[in-house]
């Protein structure tokens, strides 16, 4: 029993991994007991059997460019053209302009369950700070909803566009704690990789970077990575996501590059909506995916998530910000079949996208910060496979949304 007062108990809740129902008591914003049956005089919500999750975890997102297909034209459906057109879009943004499309997907996003974010932003002179500003303000009125991580980059590069060095510098040193990388927009590559290292080592802080976007095996950047974040001893403290030269990549090469990931500490976040939309442009029939799959590099021990990127954009002109969905998709794509596959998908949105973000106190444990969202399953492999949905959500102990069940009218 627990040895204080409780606020709540979330009672006849189901657990990952665990086997039958259960009762969480919820003290002072935190966890104070896991137990098959709590008796306590407090007020109890009924999961009634839904499985209950720690929130889940969106590690890669873009809140300053999302929702602006008004705006933009695809003719072609290629990177360098969602580049370009979000590149012109961009000129036109204002902070009011940023905050309300970053605050309607941010709303979406936390009714559909997530309650941690990396979001994005991009830095260049084109557009300063505007897009931190602005996103920065909108993360803090929703702070009691969800928990917000910035990551800076520079979208348009580095060493091609001058000045985008000092705002990244800027930036960190206001208390930007993620730096992140675009080096297939930049003249010199590896230069762009480096710079962004320096800077990482120099601030202290995280790496998330935009990697091997491109269709074939040839050319990739993350050899690089790997020995850049072995010269600066950032193992654990870096993630690459996209990596879709890694689906085109045989099953022994693919294997090896997997171990070197994981002896480096260098985690994976798979993006499948826009990976499937971008690549396979250049296929005139049996088109490939581009979208890697997390079966290999799990199996090295490499930490993989599975992400949104971005929402009604030229890089993806579709999507609600519902991490089950994303998950579902990438289940679809990478052919996620058994039960045990299908609660791996739900692991990268949740213990596992923890583990690339290196949250702490992550988990439905005594002692952890009450976060917890029901989802309208019995088991993890249904939740992926019939896309089930978010109920309710508790933050920090307090309820934070409700999605109430479709009712039928009778005849």
């Amino acid at each position: 029993m627990p040895s204080q007062p409780l606020d709540r108990i979330v009672a006849n809740a189901r657990l990952q991994g665990r086997d039958g129902q259960f009762d969480i008591g919820i003290a002072s914003g935190r966890i104070a007991a896991v137990e098959r049956r709590l008796v306590a005089d407090a007020p109890r919500l009924d999961a009634a059997g839904m499985l209950m999750v720690p929130g889940l975890v969106e590690t890669h997102l873009h809140l300053d460019k999302c929702c602006i297909m008004g705006r933009c034209a695809i003719h072609h459906g290629t990177l360098v053209e969602a580049v370009a057109q979000t590149a012109r879009a961009k000129a036109e943004f204002t902070p009011e302009d940023i905050a309300a499309r970053a605050t309607a997907t941010l709303r979406r996003a936390i009714g559909y369950g997530t309650q941690r974010v990396r979001t994005h932003v991009e830095l260049d002179p084109g557009i300063g700070l505007m897009g931190l500003d602005a996103v920065t303000a909108v993360a803090n009125v929703h702070a009691h909803l969800v928990d917000v991580e910035i990551c800076v980059f520079p979208q348009e590069g580095i060493h091609n566009r001058p000045g985008t060095e000092a705002l990244l510098r800027a930036a960190l040193a206001r208390g930007v704690r993620t730096i992140g990388a675009a080096p297939y927009c930049d003249t010199d590559p590896r230069a762009h990789i480096a710079t962004v290292f320096r800077l990482a080592r120099e601030f202290d802080a995280e790496i998330d970077m935009h990697l091997d976007l491109a269709e074939g095996a040839r050319g990739m950047n993350i050899g690089e990575v790997i020995r850049q974040t072995r010269r600066h001893k950032r193992g654990g403290r870096v993630t690459v996501g996209h990596m879709t030269q890694l689906s085109y990549l045989p099953p022994a090469r693919h294997a090896i590059l997997a171990k070197r990931l994981a002896d480096a500490g260098i985690a994976v976040t798979i993006l499948p909506a826009t990976d499937l939309f971008l690549m396979g442009r250049s296929a005139t029939h049996a088109v490939p995916r581009g979208v890697a799959s997390a079966e290999t590099l799990r199996a090295a021990g490499v930490a993989c998530s599975v992400a949104t990127n971005n929402v009604l954009n030229p890089f993806t002109p579709y999507g609600d910000a519902s991490l089950i969905r994303m998950a579902n998709l990438y289940a679809n794509v990478c052919q996620a079949a058994t039960p045990a596959a299908l609660a791996a998908c739900l692991g990268m949105v949740t213990h596992d996208a923890a583990r690339v973000m290196n949250l702490p106190g992550y988990g439905i444990a005594p002692g952890n910060t009450a976060d917890l969202v029901a989802l309208d399953a019995v088991e993890e492999a249904e939740v992926v496979a019939a896309l089930a949905e978010p109920r309710w959500g508790i933050k920090a102990g307090r309820d934070t949304f409700h999605r109430p069940a479709v009712t039928l009218f009778p005849r």
